[in-house]
């Protein structure tokens, strides 16, 4: 029987159902000839008022954002338009995150905690793709419509308020330590993705549920 310690598991999208976008970050980091994790470390700079985090929250829009995040690189000693960075920001769909989620589905309340932007530049395959998982979820948190983003308490605190559920009664997946910090501090059971296999064992074991 699965577990009745929890009503709800709440999954961050990319790098959890997504495959982590730092690798493909990496890659045009290379590609440009800038060391490695240049983008992660523009990013760590003022990263509640920065100008990913306003993008995310919708203050700026993709014009904006590629101004911004070009001065902010320029800043740092690297040239680097924010368009560069949104066209490679899409992970490769995890088929075995999906499954599990289908599986949890069926025992607990499920929803995507995501922090996203207007205006990715996806194309239509990809963002017809996306779709079809993210209507899997019984809920959808998006930055760009809360105008509140992850780490924000208030973010946690808004999800918590849509799906009804008790923090202390849910199951947070995130692939960056940053993001489950307060998840944790509001009485979530954390998992930090590393990976698909490593993510589906812990849950499994958390959930006592067979998710593969």
């Amino acid at each position: 029987m699965p577990s009745r310690d929890f009503d709800a598991v709440l999954w961050d999208f990319g790098g959890v159902i997504l495959s982590s976008p730092f690798e493909a970050f990496n890659a045009l980091e290379a590609a440009r000839g800038l060391p490695a994790n240049t983008i992660r470390r523009i990013n760590a700079e003022n990263p509640d008022a920065n100008a990913w985090a306003r993008f995310e929250r919708s203050e700026i829009d993709l014009d904006g954002f590629d101004e911004a995040f070009a001065a902010e690189a320029r800043a740092l000693g690297h040239e680097l338009r924010g368009r560069d960075v949104v066209a490679v920001i899409h992970g490769a769909i995890r088929p075995e995150m999906v499954e599990a989620l289908r599986r949890v589905k069926r025992h607990y309340k499920t929803a995507c905690l995501t922090n996203n932007v207007n205006d990715s530049g996806a194309g239509e395959v990809y963002a017809a793709e996306v779709g079809q998982v993210m209507a899997e979820f019984g809920a959808v948190i998006e930055s760009r419509r809360v105008g509140a983003r992850k780490p924000e308490p208030r973010f946690y605190e808004m999800a918590c308020e849509i799906v009804g559920v008790d923090p202390r009664r849910a199951v947070y997946l995130d692939d960056l330590g940053i993001n489950l910090k307060p998840a944790r501090a509001m009485g979530m059971t954390t998992i930090k993705v590393d990976g698909a296999d490593q993510a589906l064992r812990e849950l499994e074991a958390i959930l006592d549920l067979s998710l593969r």
